[in-house]
This record gives C-alpha cells, structure tokens and sequence, in this order.
C-alpha cells in the first residue's frame, strides 16, 4: 500500500474521497427530489448501521459519530436535528424523529468519539432502507430489513473453512468451480513429495518408518500449519452452533460435499475430525500436536507451496484435546443415520485418547520445541485438566458411564469459568460443555443446579459483559479495555455468545430480552457499528456489504499478489475471513510505533486494514490475522440469527 495516501483513506473511512471536515460535502447537493433515492445521496462514515440489515421485530439503532481522538480526529461531524428512514429504490419517508446524544455528549476514552443513536425500531416493515440526515444531506449505508437478513451471510462466513483446507490423499481440499470463484480457484495443497501426505517426524526426521500420512485438515490461520491443539475452541463451537440451531445449517452451502444429506456445517467439521483421527497413534491412542515446515515459506496459493512438511509427535495436551473434540462429534454425528458407523468410531477413538492422558502421570508442557513454526501448540498442566473436564462431559454423554461424570464432579471448578469472569469469554468450550452437561438427564442432579446457580451468579455480577446498558458504549457492544488484544474479535464474538447461553440454557432471570439485545448488537459491531464504519469481514460487497475489510494478513493473501487488496489487486483476498482485530497491544506485539493506526490510538480504533508492504509485514499478523478460532466465535453467534 502506498505510503502516501493518507491515513484516512488507508483505512478506507472516506467513502466519497478523503479529506473535509466531514460535516457535509464540500458542495452541497440540491435537495433530493422525492426524498431522494439511496443513489442520489451522498454516503457517510459518520451515520452507521449493520450492513446486512435487520430482522422485522428486532431494535433498530444508528450510532452517529463524531471522532475526537485518534487517526481521525480531524474528520468531525456535527449531525443535523432531524433524521429519518428512508426507502432505498424511491426515496419514500417511512420515520421521522430526533437523536440522541450518548452520555450528555461525553468523549468515550476506548473509541475517542462522541456520538448519538437514531432509534427506528418501529421500522419492521421488510425492505431495503437508508438512515438520512435532514440538515446535512447525507445517508448511512443501505440495510435490509427481513425475516432471514443473515442465512446467506452465515453461508459466507462458512466457506472460510472451505478455503482453510488443507488437501488430504483421497483427492480432497481442492478449490474449484463451482465451490470457489475463479478468483481462489486452488488445486489440493500439500500433497507432494514429503509434504502432509508423507510428513516426517521433526524430531527424528530421517526415520522412514515414522513417516505418516496426516494430509487434510484446516489451515489454523494465516499460516498454513494445523494443531491439534488449536483446533479445539473451533471444532467445539461450530458442533455446538450446529446442536443448538441445527435449522440454520442446510445442505447447500456450495461445498463439494453439499447436496449429499448431510448440513454443510457437519461435512466441514468432519473434514477436521477426519484429520485428527489421522493424528492419533493407533498403538497407544495418544495424539500428534501439530503438522507445518519448519521455516516461513510463503503459499500464494498455498498449492504453490512445496516446502517439506513435518510433525511434533505425540503430547498429552494434544491427546486430551482430542479425546473432547472426538467425543464431541460422537455425540453429534450420532444423532444422523448416516454416520452412526463413524460416530462409534469416534467415541473409541476418544476413550482411547482419554485413556492414554489419564495413563500419563506427568503432563507434557513442553512438547513443542518450536521447530515447526510457527505458534506454540503446547497447553500448561491447569489448561489440560481443564480440557480434561471438557472431554468427561461429552464421553459421558455418549457412553453413560459413570465414571465420566465422577470426573466432572471431582475437576469442574478447573474450567475457566471458575477462574474468569463472563463464563466463556475465553476457553468457550469449557463453560458450554458445563451448560451441556446440565441438560443430560443422567447427570448429577446436585451439580447440574449448582452450575446453572454459578452461571446466574456470574451474570449477575454484571461486569459489564451481560445485557445492555446505554452508558457502557457509545457503539452500543461494550468490550473492555484490556481485552483489545490480539484476537480481540474472537472475544468480542464470545461475549455475544456467553449472552445468548443465558436464554438457551434457562438461566433464571426476570427476562431473557436485554441478553438477546446485547447477543444482537456483538453481530451490528461485525456488521459496521463500529468507529471504522467498516464490516469486520474481508471482501464482502458481493454479500451486501457496503464497506467491508480489503485486507488480511495471510500467507495466500500477500502484499503484491493478485490476492493482496480487495481495492487495488485484482481479487483481494477470499470473502468472508474475519481478522483478530484491534490490538491495543499492537507495538508491544512487534508493529512498529510509526505505524498509526494501529499504534497510538484509543483501543476501539487500534486496527488497520492491511497486511504489511511488500517487503515487510510490519507486523500485521497482530492485528489482521485470521484464525479459525475468530471464525468459530463470529458463527456460533450468527448462526442464533439466521434461520
């Protein structure tokens, strides 16, 4: 990306040009004739709303912004008076009425912004429709209202898996039409000489006799590397979406499996259980870390890659990840016909895992020497045990059998949500697995009343995570400050996700709508509620999106490739992907202090839309990395909306 352009333009914050005051346009346009079509009207940064739109019944709410602090300081609005609905095709006014300052007109120290909110909720008509400022003449993004705004939408955020995945011996992981666009068309990578089909054992790399086939499987971000351990929070939160709204998942979402019976979700999930199970150790049941090459090779596309690939043996912290996910997919794909064989395959698989863990008297912490790049897969002995409670719920919920639920008795308080607030904001999988567990008929009736207590403390203590409070956030999803990491969008997701599990899980408060709100507007952030202005999604135009990221950082997607930038390269990167997101952390994480943003800014506005020059990355994987892990938590969400 030029080092000329400005910042604002960078960030693509400026739809109609940079520069101005951002109080109107430079030259005023006449007065809209016939209130003015979405096309006659200039467009705003300043006048926000979810660009996939709206369901009928649910609130409405614009967040009109005015930045103060940070990159955009200089782009100031000072909205008019009046504001009103407006029909996207004639123009036609369907509500009329008054703003309202956030907070007396407070500056927010996380954003740097004042602002106001536009509430239309009494707009429930379905159609297509523009927030218009009277006084300064001009309009937010068009949005839909309708009963179903986000199935399609969850359809795109699926693929991303799809374009994560790995090739495997059978022939599978290729991308081509019609399942990829000519634009990420790719023939099945890592499938030569000593690549993932014949992967040597890093630690003993001359030995034939430890060659293995452990082809397939996702990619776990913008590296094409897979951990077993990694996999874990995205394996379990997209069964989990499947299990609690298995109406949003059909057959058709354009995977080379679609049409065969089979929801689309449960297809892509096995293509990462199929991996796994290639990961395990027939002999003793234990489980190989993680796959990937042993420098930094670039893969765009990843076919081209033909650097050797190798793995990290066996670990425990590897095994008992697996003996959960496994056990997981037993208990779901137990539920269809049609892989009842590979659910009992499964289940075996995951007590011999589970076996092998409790045989190990000392956990491995330091399996992963680092010789395989690039993330460290290993988990401390506290972080297994906990997975440990994980894999006894759903073994006991596939076998009964009580010893399984003696171990969730004696080990429950190890989770993370008896060591963090919010539940599952982090480590999703354990706090749900607790939520499951209390929905077994078998299980301890004692404990199941005493989680679900736990959990309706946890939401009482309020913390600022559950419902929605009008003085927490000007963009109206309250995240807090020291959770704009990196991966800060994952965490995002989980705290609309920790809201929802009070109301599908029949936690006991006086009413279950200011959680379902808060769940709601996590997804109106994504979808451009947010000081960007921008849908945290890459290339999403084809979707809907009026302004979405063009940016990613990833080794497919690199600087000066035809994949590069969704404005300026011929493709940009895949639709769909979701970055970490801001990074408050940003410098300390290696991006250098003179690139601002993301550094120097208020945490809500510490992000970027690039990924590096094309001769330095400047640290962008901080920042703009995808994970499949961000992806999981953005669908689990979703998938509550979209059908």
């Amino acid at each position: 990306m030029s080092p000329v352009r400005s910042t604002l333009c960078i960030l693509a914050l400026c739809f109609s040009g940079c520069g101005g005051s951002g109080t109107g346009p430079a030259s005023a346009p006449p007065p809209p004739t016939n209130g003015g079509t979405a096309s006659s009207v200039t467009l705003s940064p300043h006048l926000l709303v979810d660009q996939f739109g709206y369901r009928n019944a649910d609130p409405k709410v614009a967040v009109i912004r005015n930045p103060h602090a940070g990159f955009d300081s200089a782009n100031t609005f000072s909205p008019g008076t009046t504001y009103q609905v407006r029909k996207a095709d004639d123009g036609t006014v369907v509500f009329s009425g008054a703003i309202s300052p956030w907070n007396g007109g407070e500056v927010q120290a996380s954003s740097g912004d004042n602002g106001w909110w536009f509430d239309f909720s009494s707009v429930n008509a379905s159609g297509t429709y523009f927030v218009y400022d009277v006084d300064k003449q001009v309009r937010s993004a068009t949005f839909p209202v309708a009963a179903q705004p986000y199935a399609n939408l969850l359809k795109a955020a699926m693929r991303m898996y799809f374009y994560q995945r790995a090739g495997n011996s059978s022939g599978g992981g290729s991308k081509q039409p019609p399942y990829a666009d000519s634009c990420w068309t790719d023939t099945a990578a890592y499938v030569g000489p000593n690549q993932d089909t014949q992967a040597h054992d890093a630690t003993d790399q001359g030995n034939a006799s430890k060659v293995h086939d452990l082809s397939g499987g996702w990619f776990d971000a913008g590296d094409t590397n897979k951990y077993v351990t990694f996999a874990t929070v995205a394996v379990h939160q997209l069964l989990s979406a499947y299990q609690e709204n298995p109406a949003a998942f059909t057959d058709d979402f354009n995977i080379p499996e679609s049409g065969n019976g089979t929801p689309d979700l449960i297809d892509e999930v096995k293509y990462e259980t199929d991996w796994i199970k290639k990961m395990q150790y027939s002999a003793d049941g234990s489980v190989a870390l993680k796959v990937g090459s042993l420098g930094y090779p670039l893969a765009d596309p990843p076919s081209s890659d033909s650097s050797a690939r190798f793995y990290v043996p066996s670990c425990t912290s590897s095994t008992i990840a697996a003996a959960g996910m496994l056990a997981h997919a037993a208990y779901v794909y137990g539920r269809m016909p049609s892989l009842a064989a590979e659910a009992t395959d499964l289940k075996n698989r995951a007590i011999k895992a589970w076996n092998n863990y409790q045989g190990s008297a000392t956990k491995q912490e330091h399996c992963d020497t680092g010789i395989v790049k690039a993330g460290n897969a290993d988990w401390s002995t506290a972080d297994q045990e906990a997975e440990a409670v994980v894999a006894a719920v759903w073994l006991f919920a596939v076998t009964s059998d009580q010893a399984y639920d003696t171990h969730v008795k004696n080990n429950y308080k190890n989770t993370r949500p008896y060591n963090d607030v919010g539940w599952s904001r982090y480590q999703p999988e354990q706090g749900k697995a607790l939520l499951f567990y209390t929905t077994l008929p078998q299980a301890d009736s004692t404990l199941k009343a005493g989680i679900l207590a736990d959990k309706l403390n946890d939401v009482n203590a309020g913390n600022q995570i559950y419902g929605l409070t009008a003085s927490d956030d000007l963009y109206r999803n309250y995240l807090h400050d020291a959770q704009y990491t990196w991966g800060s969008n994952e965490t995002r997701g989980n705290y609309g996700n920790t809201n929802v599990d009070v109301a599908n899980y029949g936690i006991v408060v006086s009413s279950t709508t200011p959680f379902i709100n808060r769940a709601l507007e996590t997804l109106h952030y994504f979808h451009g509620v947010n000081p960007f202005a921008k849908v945290y999604m890459t290339n999403m135009s084809s979707s809907g999106a009026t302004s979405s990221l063009n940016e990613l950082y990833h080794t497919w997607f690199w600087p000066g490739t035809r994949w590069a930038d969704a404005k300026t390269s011929q493709c940009g990167p895949a639709p769909g992907y979701i970055p970490g997101g801001p990074n408050a952390e940003a410098v300390q994480n290696g991006v250098p202090a003179s690139v601002a943003p993301p550094a120097g800014q208020p945490p809500q506005k510490s992000y970027r839309d690039w990924n590096g020059t094309t001769t330095d990355t400047q640290a962008s994987y901080a920042v703009t990395e995808t994970g499949i892990y961000y992806e999981s938590a953005y669908v689990e969400l979703l998938a509550q909306f979209a059908h």
